[in-house]
This record gives structure tokens, sequence and C-alpha cells, in this order.
């Protein structure tokens, strides 16, 4: 891996790497389902949602086409109006975010539609630490974790070899190869180690504050 101290920029995912939104998210997903008339699922189904494409994880349930394109909507539904706000930073991001900004230049890139991080990051009042916040539509052209990473770097001509992707999940990981990023996994959020390390991670942390261990 390329020197660490070559490294200009940061790009963090969002849920499960600076906020746990999990209570939110999982109470939305259940919404969904139950305005399609369908049973609630179990925590460890529900922790799957955390990472992918909300598209592609209610196909996993075995909805077809058309009832997941609906569930989408009706998540989003309540998810805008009732579970938005059901969020917490992790222990010490703020810190974390204020010590790191002042070497590097720090971006998000989430699968979570791009509205929804900004309102949420500027809710928890960390939106001042980042030079620029991507995230995924909501028409579903950008929603793969690669797309958005591709979009965030376009979007600031940020060189790959000059930056690196932190998040929780392989799908972090794999959208920072794809591309040409390295990765940062931590293990603080709802990924497992076994994941991150099968998704080529260069480095784990165990905790945000780890993340200033190692990249100051």
């Amino acid at each position: 891996m390329e020197c660490l101290e070559n490294k200009k920029y940061l790009l963090f995912d969002f849920d499960g790497t600076l906020v746990d939104s999990s209570q939110g998210i999982f109470a939305s997903i259940q919404y969904a389902l139950a305005q399609l008339a369908l049973p609630s699922v179990d925590q460890k189904i529900l922790t799957t949602f955390i990472g992918p494409p909300l598209l592609d994880s209610f196909k996993q349930l075995g909805l077809s086409d058309e009832n997941a394109n609906q569930a989408v909507k009706y998540y989003r539904e309540y998810y805008a109006k009732t579970a938005i706000y059901q969020v917490q930073l992790y222990p010490q991001i703020k810190e974390v975010l204020k010590s790191l900004s002042k070497q590097y230049a720090l971006y998000i890139a989430s699968s979570k539609p791009e509205i929804f991080v900004k309102q949420i990051a500027k809710h928890l009042t960390i939106d001042q630490y980042f030079t620029g916040i991507y995230g995924a539509d909501l028409e579903g052209k950008r929603a793969k974790k690669a797309d958005v990473i591709n979009y965030a770097l376009a979007t600031s001509y940020l060189t790959p070899s000059a930056g690196l992707m932190i998040g929780d999940r392989a799908h972090d990981c794999l959208g920072a190869k794809a591309n040409q990023l390295d990765a940062i996994g931590v293990l603080y959020g709802f990924g497992s180690k076994k994941e991150l390390l099968a998704a080529k991670a260069e480095y784990l942390c165990d905790e945000p504050v780890d993340l200033v261990t190692l990249l100051t």
C-alpha cells in the first residue's frame, strides 16, 4: 500500500461509520413491510440492510421488482417524516473529525440518499468538518457504493491515489477498490472483521479514535 503520508483526503461512509442510525432504519424497514402486508423480519436480517442499496436489500427478501420499489417508497416516506433523526454519533466522532480535518480534506460517500445525509450531518453539527457530502440519488441511478464514490471523486476532482475510503461494510471496501482507492475498515459498525478482510481492507480500526492514531 502507498505510504499514508501521501494521502490528502478521506472519504467516510455514513451509517455504521460516523453514525448509528439503526433505530430509524430498522423502524422504516418494518413500516414498509407492514404497508405491503408482509411479516416483520428479525434483527439479523435488519442488520443486512445497512450498507447495500435499499432496493437490493428488499429484493433479497424475495420481493418482486414492483414490490421492492414500492417498499423503498414506503421506507422513505416513513424515514423522512419520523425516523430521520433517530440517530446518534459514535463515541468521540466529533473529536476524531476535528482532528483529522486539520490534516486531510474530509468527504462523505454514502449509499443513503444525499438529501438525508446532508440533513442529518447538519442536525448533528458535523457538516462543518466536510469539504463535500455525497450520497445516492432518489431515482436509483446512483445507488451502489462504487457509483457514489465515483460521483464524489469526479465532482470534487479527487485523485484516487491521494485518498482513502473508510467504512464498516464490504460494500465500502469493494466500492473503493472499484475506484482504485485504498480502504480502512472499522469494526465498531455493522460489518465483521471477516467481511472486511475478505473485501481487502488495507487496515482495520476497532474504535473511532484508532483512526486518529493510524492517520496522524
